[in-house]
């Protein structure tokens, strides 16, 4: 017999597995617990009151066999001697874009200029335990992307962008938890993503599909052919004006034909993916260089926000202690301020309960943070990014290097930061309510940031219109949550790559280059996603639309 229930019960009962099943098996008035399996379909916390509940929808099985939990399968086809489409980048938009080739009989040639999960890890250590930033190798660049050391956030609004279901069965068909499948807010955790996209990575190979590693790309091949000119709109933000048309009616359409990588090797296929992440910026640099259009996109940037996690769970679950069965509380802020007669958005951004902040710099002479939690969520920190949108007259000073503009502003305030820790990845800090009462923090905080941290008013590498919106920011969320604003929490530089600076415009339907054929610019380095989930979705919209046009 099948059943499908809908309760709401507390947490001792929903979260705890033995007593949800001996709540249900009692409901149903089934003796016998062997007879039983119950499977959560549905599962999200309701902490609005003290009386905290958990909303639940399950399915309920009794001496009947269950359905399977997943419907995907990873059956798939050899594609070794099968048309190649090479992809750029082995991040999650990489490599479910490889996926997704895959099953529909394509060869995915994945070029990633990092290293492999596991050999990352010793660049990891050398980050946090020597300074040492390899450019290559970090927690931005390397196999899985800028997502294997973080939090492993699988919720998104993304719901139109596909099916956000298959992506999580595909993920626990490689060894992920079933959990993903009814969390209302799933996530995976630093410490079980690597297996996963190791795993991910041998069903790419198995199937006859190339993952080079250490594999940096320096060029693109690109031919031209004569076509008649159509006049086009473009964005004023665009990194060169619109073509005149008092010449000849015909010009030269550029078309990828594959890449060229630092060690002098070529790959080609039916199309390139691009799928780099937003940290590449010789990617961007190399862009621009070619004269394939670019434009620049809205961004922000910020600090790390760091707290006891208990003290976020009082404020959120208005209890001392959360006990055994709640998870560790989160939270999402945003407001809007006024700085020089400008309006300005300020908010959290991937919030990390029980989690670390860890360096993400790409290069020597940057400092960059980052946030990241384990499965368990089980360090007694909270942190989340605090950041500041950036708007166009922000980038007047950087106006000379086109659609660039943005990441040059960025550059400069990271070097700033890493300039007055004498090039360390020492990270600069402040207490949270010195920073809005404009003082300097005599001392500091324990932090979850290994490198360490060093007292330093946040305004000295912070320009006005991120400093100031920030305080502003930061007050008005102390009035929503009550002792949020405290000197029992700091701020930690610089968050500064919580998206892409820089847009490569595609077509809206067939996510192609808008001047540049065969080229499929995909994901958060495109500027079209941001996230683990939304760039799994984008990497399979932008394979399937590669295959429709030119497989």
């Amino acid at each position: 017999m099948h059943h499908t229930l809908q309760l709401t019960l507390p947490p001792e009962i929903a979260l705890d597995e033995a007593a949800f099943t001996a709540y249900v098996s009692k409901q149903l008035g089934v003796v016998d617990s062997e007879a039983l399996l119950v499977r959560k379909i549905r599962q999200s916390i309701d902490a609005r009151s003290r009386q905290i509940k958990v909303n639940l929808q399950a399915e309920v099985f009794v001496d009947e066999a269950p359905t399977p939990a997943i419907s995907y399968q990873k059956n798939y086809q050899d594609v070794s001697q099968k048309p190649t489409v090479v992809i750029v980048g082995c991040g999650p938009a990489g490599m479910f874009a490889a996926i997704r080739l895959i099953e529909l009989g394509y060869k995915p040639v994945i070029l990633e200029r990092g290293k492999d999960v596991r050999a990352r890890r010793r660049d990891l250590a050398a980050i946090n335990k020597d300074h040492v930033v390899h450019p290559d190798s970090n927690y931005c660049f390397g196999e899985g992307g800028a997502g294997t050391y973080s939090d492993g956030k699988l919720y998104t609004r993304s719901n139109k962008r596909g099916d956000i279901r298959k992506m999580l069965e595909i993920m626990v068909a490689h060894g992920a938890t079933e959990q993903i499948l009814y969390d209302a807010h799933p996530h995976i955790g630093t410490n079980k993503l690597p297996p996963l996209i190791a795993a991910m990575r041998e069903s790419i190979l198995q199937a006859g599909g190339e993952v080079h590693f250490e594999t940096k790309v320096t060029d693109f091949i690109v031919q031209h052919q004569p076509h008649r000119r159509t006049k086009s709109t473009q964005s004023p933000f665009t990194a060169r004006a619109a073509p005149s048309f008092t010449h000849s009616p015909f010009t030269h359409s550029p078309i990828i034909k594959g890449v060229v990588t630092a060690d002098g090797r070529e790959f080609v296929g039916i199309g390139v993916i691009l799928a780099t992440g937003h940290s590449a910026r010789d990617i961007f640099e190399l862009l621009q260089r070619r004269d394939i259009l670019i434009e620049a996109k809205p961004f922000a940037i910020g600090v790390r926000i760091e707290h006891p996690q208990k003290l976020i769970d009082s404020i959120q679950y208005r209890c001392d202690e959360r006990g055994p069965y709640l998870p560790a509380a989160s939270y999402s802020l945003v407001t809007q301020t006024h700085y020089q007669n400008v309006q300005r958005g300020v908010f959290s951004f991937c919030m990390c309960p029980g989690g670390f902040i860890v360096p993400s710099a790409t290069a020597p002479g940057e400092l960059v943070v980052n946030g990241m939690s384990p499965s368990r969520r089980d360090s007694r920190f909270a942190n989340s990014g605090m950041v500041v949108s950036i708007e166009d007259q922000d980038l007047k000073p950087f106006r000379a290097f086109g659609a660039l503009a943005g990441m040059e502003l960025q550059k400069s305030i990271e070097q700033r930061a890493c300039q007055l820790m004498n090039g360390r990845q020492t990270a600069p800090a402040q207490r949270v309510l010195d920073f809005v009462q404009r003082k300097t923090s005599p001392d500091l905080l324990d932090t979850s940031y290994q490198p360490g941290l060093q007292s330093l008013d946040l305004r000295e590498y912070l320009p006005a219109h991120i400093a100031e919106p920030l305080r502003q920011g930061l007050m008005d969320f102390g009035k929503k949550m009550r002792h949020y604003v405290s000197n029992d929490a700091q701020l930690i530089g610089v968050e500064s790559r919580t998206s892409s600076p820089v847009r490569i415009p595609r077509h809206r339907d067939t996510a192609e280059h808008v001047q540049t054929a065969r080229l499929f610019p995909c994901a958060e380095g495109a500027g079209y996603a941001g996230g683990i989930m939304s760039a799994a979705l984008d990497g399979t919209f932008v394979a399937e639309q590669l295959v429709k046009k030119y497989g």
